[in-house]
């Protein structure tokens, strides 16, 4: 007897292990949110359309739309907010769900399967959850599902009624039956038609319900609003959907029938249908994943980081990611320098054909590169310091960076050459990459000067510190101009083409200086000034021009305590995370990489602003700088002229184990244990 109490005992703390067990795994793909104070949304994306949901019941704050511009306030192109159509407003007994009569709210991100949830309490009527979604598998569309349990007998109604943003014209509203649905039952699609407004984009957003004909009638109200209706008993469970898609000018030639054709597509397909494939696609993207043993925060932070850069690129799309993604209108949604040196190499160890999508971006604008360089007096290629969808120059004009930020151009460069190196396609080489590297080394041959004792400068930018404008031989601007030349002479070799001798000429001679302390001097003149983000330190993570470990900590050491702590960006912290790892300083590795991302983090749910007092996240470039610290700096990743390698580091004291999965084309596991 007793021994069957033992043994039934055992089981059930056995069994209560595996539970708890489980529930941890599961938190680390989950972050939760209990409080609304000081709330900043979580972006939910897939690659082409990013949607904003908000702490108020069935809010979406708005829809962004990926590489869709037209001329904004500053005279420049900007991104577009999209039609919305996935506002909802529900009723109960006819009182309107708002945030002052519910109780118990909660939202969660699964990251796994990408789906941003909430749950409420109506009290003592219902309790509700809906949950939002970009769908990966229709990146037009979007998807909310509702699921209802009545606390008592009760009246239940949803409206959709599209929002439609500022500066649209030529608005018209429409509905339009369509027998479609998994029933047979009568759909009536609601669609809103609009021009942008400058009138460069024709953009059609529709919207449908997907229910049960059996428990819910649909009505109708001015061609702008669907009404669903539901009577439901105490302790009744009704579930209903809502699918939205937006498509424009930009993509289709026929945008409008299009719009219609998504939202149908789902609705006969069914919701089970169309979700399976959107999970499926999340689980082959999660196959290049980082896990930490020891360190859950950390577990969180990453995968967080990695979920926002694949949300925000279609792989094969050959478009590229802004500094803040889909999350909103910030930097108008033009491509700088982040999407390469930042974004780009976590990407091109975990997934290449997102990378890959990345630098198509800039193939497909080599001609406009070219017209640019052309139009201020150069050779070759020079890519624009703000890149807009057709790859012009589209920095506002009160910004000087748009004319000589032109490190920007060696840094396309540095991305081509290390995508040839880990893929080693050379017929990609021969006939995209190559072309592009020289027309870029033929630029950095004009943009280079020659000094009288046989060095060569490159005069007059700004800085990649930014606080730096209008100098003389930039330490990063130069070094990069050095690799992007060196690369330029070996995709030469390989593709059995003639390197102009010129090439490695300056490459071999561009200044690099020191100060009397010994510390690379940042540009000429440089002398202790406070600095916005990493320059100097840049050299040697990535780009390996400084290798001496001596002077890789001698210019740590100094460039650390100039940097601005206030309105400096996130990454420059990941930058020195790196490098002090790879020195084998666990502790001040550590230090600086939770410095990267814990004072940028933002209620509830710890997404990434800019800088530590800024208001304007998702940044992309800081999650970029968050794996990077991660992947290269406590995994030891390299990209070679062999392939991906791993150099010798050291982990975070209380990190147990760090695996990063699925790295390469061959989907190589790398592990690094203390």
């Amino acid at each position: 007897m007793y021994k069957n109490r033992f043994s039934i005992t055992f089981v059930m703390i056995f069994l209560f292990v595996l539970a708890i067990k489980a529930q941890n795994k599961k938190s680390l793909w989950t972050i939760d949110a209990t409080k609304t104070e000081n709330y900043v949304g979580a972006p939910i994306a897939n690659g082409k359309i990013g949607i904003l949901p908000w702490k108020e019941p069935f809010s979406v704050r708005h829809v962004m739309l990926n590489h869709v511009f037209d001329i904004g306030d500053a005279g420049v192109n900007q991104a577009l907010q999209g039609i919305n159509p996935f506002q909802m407003a529900v009723s109960i007994d006819g009182k309107k769900i708002e945030e002052a009569n519910i109780k118990n709210w909660k939202q969660s991100i699964d990251l796994k399967k990408a789906v941003h949830t909430t749950t409420f309490t109506v009290p003592g009527q219902a309790e509700i959850k809906y949950n939002v979604i970009a769908l990966r598998n229709l990146p037009y569309s979007g998807l909310i599902q509702v699921e209802v349990k009545a606390l008592k007998d009760l009246s239940l109604q949803a409206i959709n009624e599209m929002e439609i943003p500022n500066g649209y014209q030529q608005i018209q509203k429409r509905l339009i039956s369509a027998n479609v649905g998994l029933d047979g039952g009568k759909e009536m699609i609601l669609q809103t038609e609009a021009l942008s407004a400058k009138g460069a984009q024709r953009v059609i957003a529709t919207s449908e319900y997907i229910f049960d004909h059996k428990k819910f009638n649909l009505k109708q109200e001015n061609d702008s609003k669907n009404i669903l209706n539901a009577s439901l008993k105490k302790g009744e469970t009704v579930t209903f959907s809502l699918v939205g898609s937006i498509c424009t000018s930009r993509d289709f030639n026929d945008p409008k029938s299009e719009a219609e054709r998504q939202v149908i597509y789902v609705s006969y397909l069914g919701t089970e249908r169309i979700l399976k494939d959107h999970y499926r696609l999340w689980e082959e993207l999660w196959k290049g994943d980082i896990e930490i043993e020891g360190d859950d925060e950390v577990q969180l932070v990453a995968r967080s980081a990695l979920f926002n850069l694949y949300s925000n690129i279609l792989e094969n799309s050959r478009l590229s990611i802004s500094p803040m993604g889909l999350s909103g209108t910030y930097y108008s949604g033009h491509i700088f320098w982040d999407s390469e040196i930042w974004m780009y190499p976590p990407l091109l160890m975990l997934n290449q054909p997102m990378a890959k999508s990345m630098i198509d971006y800039r193939t497909d604008r080599l001609k406009a590169a070219e017209n640019r360089a052309m139009t201020y007096g150069y050779s070759g290629a020079m890519f624009p310091w703000e890149s807009d969808d057709k790859g012009e120059e589209a920095t506002p004009i009160n910004a000087l960076t748009g004319q000589f930020e032109h490190h920007i151009t060696a840094d396309v460069a540095i991305a081509f050459w290390h995508y040839y190196n880990v893929s080693q396609d050379k017929d990609w080489l021969t006939k995209e990459g190559y072309p592009v590297l020289e027309k870029i080394a033929n630029f950095w041959t004009s943009r280079s000067v020659k000094n009288a004792d046989g060095t060569y400068s490159i005069n007059y930018v700004i800085a990649a510190d930014e606080y730096a404008e209008g100098i003389d031989d930039n330490a990063y601007t130069n070094a990069a101009a050095k690799k992007a030349l060196e690369y330029a002479t070996l995709a030469a070799k390989i593709c059995g083409k003639k390197a102009p001798e010129i090439w490695q000429k300056i490459s071999e001679n561009l200044v690099f200086a020191k100060m009397k302390n010994g510390v690379t001097q940042e540009y000429k003149g440089y002398d202790g000034q406070m600095i916005k983000q990493a320059d100097v330190n840049l050299l040697a993570y990535p780009l390996g021009v400084i290798t001496d470990p001596s002077q890789i900590k001698k210019d740590l050491e100094y460039y650390s305590g100039k940097v601005d702590q206030n309105n400096g960006p996130a990454m420059t912290y990941s930058v020195f995370a790196v490098q002090y790892a790879r020195l084998g300083n666990a502790d001040r590795a550590y230090s600086y990489f939770k410095k990267a991302y814990q004072p940028n983090q933002r209620p509830p749910f710890g997404v990434l602003a800019e800088t530590a007092t800024s208001s304007n996240p998702y940044f992309m470039t800081g999650a970029g700088g968050i794996l990077q610290a991660i992947i290269n700096g406590f995994g030891g990743l390299d990209v070679s002229e062999n392939g991906i390698i791993q150099q010798k580091t050291v982990l975070p004291k209380h990190w147990k184990k760090l695996t990063i999965k699925g790295v390469g084309s061959e989907r190589k596991d790398f592990v690094v244990t203390q």
